[in-house]
């Protein structure tokens, strides 16, 4: 009986803590209405550059934050103007270095976003201006059916040698056959706890092999904005270079990628958007994606919020 009784109390116990917890979320919902409503009323401008910011894909903590950094005098003429320009300057890119320098690159990042091809496009890119003669391909990946064969048919088409390396110790042998050589790029298998001990396995093998290997992480444009955090937080291990982003072709905003690039501040190297090869790849410029984001969200964003051009009913942060 004090066993059923004990069991009793604490299933009341239970459901008074779930309530408790029910109001405390209803609260907080409340209580972050009502502060919206409060800056709609204080600060229209700054509220609609807010939740222009949102449209864009952006996280409520960064389209907070930037919407701070806005001069608080700025005309509602410039604001918007004035949050992409800051925005843009958030973004850091690498200026084309792959095709600059060369050196030994290697793309690690999940499966399916589109590493093989686009080793395939900087390899083509790379030797368009320096010669077949100066690029290697070596895939490490030894678990995807078909993934040397996919990698040695880009490799006749350009013209360079493809290897297959699998383990470190097969790297280290073939970087120092392939030292010559102005660019070698690495493809390394999908995102494993394999995948990442080999890329750290990379890192260590610059003191064996005196050379130095960059890595760049390779992210979808249309994954989700969680997923693309915890595909950089699986890799921080490493040391990154850069990110890469494809699939831009495919994707309704470009917030997200913004967002996890300037979260992270992760370098963005290329942007690729197609299949084609050698074609759909551009060197990534902070401008031009900032303006890129704010076409799509031109295009999808929705007719409501639309704020009326009265400069009364601004004060007073009325919208339709």
């Amino acid at each position: 009986l004090q066993q059923h009784q004990s069991t009793q109390m604490q299933q009341q116990f239970d459901a008074m803590r779930q309530e408790m917890l029910s109001m405390k979320q209803l609260l907080q919902h409340q209580v972050s209405g009502l502060m919206w409503q409060d800056l709609a009323r204080r600060e229209p401008v700054r509220a609609l550059v807010i939740e222009k910011l949102l449209e864009l894909g952006l996280s409520e903590a960064m389209a907070d934050q930037l919407a701070c950094f806005m001069p608080e005098d700025i005309a509602d003429t410039e604001a918007w103007d004035c949050a992409l320009e800051l925005l843009s300057g958030q973004l850091i890119t690498t200026n084309d270095d792959i095709m600059r320098r060369g050196g030994v690159i290697a793309l690690v990042g999940p499966t399916g976003v589109g590493k093989t091809t686009t080793v395939a496009k900087l390899a083509a890119q790379f030797a368009k201006r320096h010669g077949a003669e100066q690029v290697a391909l070596i895939t490490t990946d030894t678990f995807r059916i078909g993934a040397f064969e996919q990698l040695a048919t880009f490799g006749r088409i350009i013209g360079c040698p493809v290897k297959q390396a699998k383990d470190h110790e097969e790297l280290a042998l073939l970087l120092t056959q392939l030292a010559q050589r102005k660019l070698i790029l690495i493809d390394t298998a999908g995102m494993s706890q394999r995948d990442v001990r080999l890329a750290e396995k990379l890192s260590a093998l610059v003191h064996n092999v005196r050379v130095k290997i960059k890595s760049y992480l390779v992210l979808s444009a249309t994954s989700q904005a969680r997923v693309m955090q915890e595909t950089v937080d699986h890799f921080k291990r490493i040391s990154l270079a850069g990110c890469i982003f494809t699939k831009l072709d495919e994707c309704l905003s470009l917030g997200e990628i913004i967002n996890v690039a300037v979260q992270n501040a992760l370098p963005v190297s290329y942007l690729t958007n197609g299949q084609r090869v050698p074609e759909d790849i551009d060197v990534a410029d902070a401008k031009k994606m900032v303006l890129q984001a704010e076409q799509l969200r031109m295009a999808h964003s929705s007719a409501g919020h639309q704020w009326y051009q009265d400069v009364s009913s601004r004060a007073e942060g009325t919208y339709a």
